[in-house]
């Protein structure tokens, strides 16, 4: 038998319900003044009866959610939510107004020496207007922190739908990169057998190392920025061999930025779609630098080449399919946060830069 999700904590669940557990019981306070109680007995008893009912409800609430999670057969399906359902929910309710207010009332009782300073009949009706206004702003604070429950479960739907979207991104991007980069590949160690064997088996290794980190990239949602550079390095050790010396490529990767989290596969479309349409096309040396630095608490990534330029040799601004899917993940994943731009250099070729946060946003830190 398989549990089911675990509900929100008791003292989280306490600490977000203080600031409106307060303001319902000065608004009772106010309203037993202007009844006739002496505005420091108001205050006192609307104090402790409805933080005590407060209390009550939502440890009531935990007792029965982690009942329900102990027996899943019963459990309402937005118990993960906070939400036992609406029959748990009313038996919550009435018991803690009952106990808060027996237990609240009582203790205001023996600190403010009511039962000596009214008479038993009157002491039962203002007691009786204290549980009745209780009553009513415990009701209404539980619909509110339902709605509340149901909005974060819908948040938590719909970055969890982010993820999964982001997922599909990188199976999609995967399923056009490594076609292209295999048979291109293969054609270069076919024609390489029979004149180089040692540089022949040299592209096998690289090939057999850049396949190895790029399935453990796709089995995780997210890793280092190390491996990043360690599976562009694999793909750039392929390119030096199949272009030649021709081909001179440099990494610099800060120490202190080697552990930084980031969505894997985000610079090898960047480096591929570089030599594809900035450097196959050139005559002569071709240069190609990945780069990762920090600016405040974003992380810079840029990728430079000395190639053909945008326009000339099919990068246009940056519209092939690639660079569409890292700006598609880069938005699913951080929002407006993070970027991705393609610019011409002085001197000639193309930088693309990315620009995301140092850490990832929260909701896609949960687990899947």
């Amino acid at each position: 038998m398989t549990a089911s999700p675990c509900p929100p904590s008791l003292p989280a669940t306490l600490w977000r319900s203080l600031p409106a557990a307060q303001a319902i019981a000065l608004s009772v306070a106010s309203i037993l003044w202007l009844l006739g109680m002496p505005a420091v007995v108001a205050l006192i008893y609307s104090l402790l009866i409805g933080n005590g009912i407060s209390a009550a409800i939502h440890v009531l609430m935990f007792l029965v959610l982690r009942w329900q999670r102990q027996h899943p057969e019963h459990a309402h399906p937005r118990s993960a939510d906070g939400f036992p359902g609406w029959p748990w929910m009313a038996a919550c309710i009435v018991g803690g107004v009952t106990i808060g207010y027996v237990v609240g009332g009582g203790v205001a009782s023996a600190i403010t020496g009511l039962d000596g300073l009214w008479p038993r009949q009157e002491r039962w009706g203002l007691w009786l207007r204290i549980f009745a206004l209780s009553l009513i702003p415990g009701l209404a604070g539980t619909v509110f922190f339902y709605l509340r429950g149901r909005l974060e479960g819908a948040e938590r739907l719909a970055a969890q739908a982010r993820r999964d979207a982001a997922e599909s991104q990188l199976r999609l991007l995967q399923s056009q990169l490594e076609p292209h980069m295999m048979f291109n590949t293969l054609a270069n160690l076919r024609a390489l057998i029979g004149i180089d064997p040692a540089r022949a088996q040299a592209m096998l290794d690289h090939m057999i190392a850049w396949l190895r980190s790029t399935l453990g990239a796709s089995r995780r949602d997210w890793h280092p920025l190390g491996d990043e550079f360690r599976h562009a390095e694999d793909y750039l050790a392929l390119m030096r061999i199949r272009m030649g010396e021709r081909l001179h490529t440099e990494q610099q990767l800060p120490a202190e930025l080697t552990d930084v989290p980031l969505p894997p596969l985000l610079l090898q479309p960047l480096v591929e779609n570089a030599i594809r349409h900035g450097l196959e096309p050139l005559r002569g040396p071709a240069r190609l630098t990945v780069s990762a630095e920090r600016s405040g608490e974003q992380l810079l990534l840029r990728v430079c080449d000395n190639g053909v330029g945008l326009g000339q040799g099919g990068t246009s601004g940056g519209s092939g399919f690639g660079l569409v899917q890292v700006r598609d993940r880069l938005a699913t994943l951080y929002g407006s946060q993070a970027s991705l731009q393609l610019q011409a250099l002085p001197g000639g070729g193309t930088e693309a830069v990315v620009r995301l946060p140092l850490t990832p946003p929260a909701s896609a830190q949960e687990p899947a």
